[in-house]
């Protein structure tokens, strides 16, 4: 009778490059079986808070300003009434002007606000569009629209980062990173896997996007 021997693996949460599996040999990829083994909990429904928690960002919140006084910014906001629809688009006016406002695959449809609803809008404005990125209704609802942000959906990080295990930004600590560079007005306007995407404005008071990394390394992003 053969023996079975079972390899028993530790995982320390380092990722390691892996090596392609033999298609003759049919074995399965060990990056495979580490991201099935962190998510599975998910898909079971997460017995326990502790496995369904995520490092979800909350963004900076801006405060509104006249439709006439936009310029632009990475991260600045408009209050008003829907005055027209078109598909993903729609327009909002305020005493002082009309601003159009670009929502993405999430406004296909036209059915993300209705005509005459009041609204708050934050987001990135350039080219003559406010690209939004936080949708709030008059009802106080509030929409994130967008890319989720943080690691790239099916990857280790993404796995880990479902279960609360990837690295969390100390958002305080890289809030003063940033300061440190010389900037100020620091809003948070997303999350990549390892990195905040930030709205800052220099001693100038020009408007800048950075990409911070969680290690507090600073950099300018490029224009979109």
């Amino acid at each position: 009778m053969s023996e079975t021997h079972n390899e028993t693996k530790t995982i320390d949460g380092t990722a390691t490059e892996v090596r392609a599996p033999d298609a003759r040999s049919g074995r399965i990829p060990r990056r495979t079986w580490v991201i099935g083994a962190l998510a599975l909990p998910l898909a079971f429904g997460a017995v326990g808070l502790s496995l369904a928690k995520t490092n979800a960002l909350t963004l900076t919140p801006v405060a509104p300003v006249a439709i006439q006084a936009l310029a632009p910014s990475g991260a600045t906001a408009i209050k008003g009434e829907v005055a027209e629809l078109f598909g993903n688009k729609f327009v909002v006016q305020d005493p002082t002007g009309r601003a159009l406002v670009e929502t993405g695959p999430a406004g296909e449809g036209g059915k993300l606000v209705a005509k005459g609803e009041g609204v708050t809008v934050q987001g990135r404005f350039a080219d003559g569009f406010l690209h939004a990125r936080l949708l709030t209704h008059g009802d106080g609802r509030q929409e994130v629209l967008g890319p989720a942000g943080g690691p790239p959906f099916g990857s280790l990080d993404w796995a880990k980062d479902r279960v609360g295990l990837a690295p969390a930004p100390d958002v305080p600590a890289l809030t003063a990173a940033v300061q440190a560079a010389g900037y100020g007005d620091v809003r948070i306007t997303g999350r990549g896997p390892r990195h905040l995407e930030v709205a800052a404005r220099d001693r100038n008071g020009q408007d800048h996007q950075l990409h911070v990394g969680f290690d507090g390394q600073v950099r300018e992003r490029p224009t979109p």
